[in-house]
C-alpha cells in the first residue's frame, strides 16, 4: 500500500469545497458534479499507485467527510 500524503478524510479544503458546491446543486447537476469529482479523485489515487481496495476505502472516507461537513452546515443553519 502506498503512503498517501493527505488521506482523503483530511483534505479539508477539498471537503469544504465539495460540500459548498453540493449545497448549491440539486438533482442531475449535483450527480454530475459528484461523479466528476470522484473520477478525478480516483485518477489521482491511481497515479499514486493505490490499489482498487485502497481507492475504494479512500473514496468512502472522502464521501463520509463531505456528508459530515454538510450535516454541520445544515445543523448550524437550523440553529439560526
Amino acid at each position: 500500500m502506498p503512503l498517501l500524503q493527505f488521506p482523503a478524510d483530511r483534505r479539508t479544503a477539498d471537503i469544504r469545497r465539495c460540500a459548498e458546491a453540493l449545497q448549491n446543486l440539486h438533482g442531475e447537476a449535483a450527480n454530475r458534479f459528484w461523479r466528476s469529482e470522484m473520477a478525478g479523485f480516483a485518477a489521482n489515487l491511481k497515479e499514486q499507485g493505490c490499489s482498487d481496495a485502497e481507492l475504494s476505502r479512500q473514496a468512502a472516507l472522502f464521501m463520509d467527510a463531505v456528508q459530515m461537513e454538510l450535516r454541520v452546515v445544515y445543523a448550524a443553519a437550523a440553529e439560526r
